[in-house]
């Protein structure tokens, strides 16, 4: 099995190897391996796990319910049903954020444009 550093998982997704560590002692990132000097290793399971932890953190999902959401990944496939749940709620809660965000750049975009006539 192929694994990569932490610097080589932060270049992977553009994020400070400082973020790692924080997920990883929120309980976000388990069972990652370390060398024999205690560097950390990440797998192609790991780096997976961090892409999706990245996904609903960009997506706004608080962290304790990325912690959840990553406990019932680890107990394993009895869990599914949950966490099919979750992410459906997630999904849903993603959606109506988009649909304030449009409504509210149409706001801005009025703005921009009352602004540009006035300076003309």
């Amino acid at each position: 099995m192929q694994y990569c550093t932490i610097g080589e998982a932060s270049a992977t997704f553009n994020i400070p190897e400082s973020t790692i560590r924080y997920y990883e002692k929120k309980g976000l990132l388990p069972l990652i391996e370390r060398d024999e000097a205690g560097r950390r290793l990440f797998s192609e399971d790991q780096l997976a796990l961090l892409e999706t932890v990245l996904c609903l953190k960009n997506t706004h999902m608080p962290i304790s319910a990325i912690k959840q959401y990553i406990d019932w990944v680890v107990e394993g496939d009895s869990t599914i049903e949950l966490r099919l749940e979750m992410m459906k709620k997630h999904k849903q809660a993603v959606l109506d954020e988009i649909s304030l965000m449009t409504e509210s750049l149409s706001g801005i975009d009025e703005k921009i444009t009352r602004y540009t006539n006035r300076i003309k």
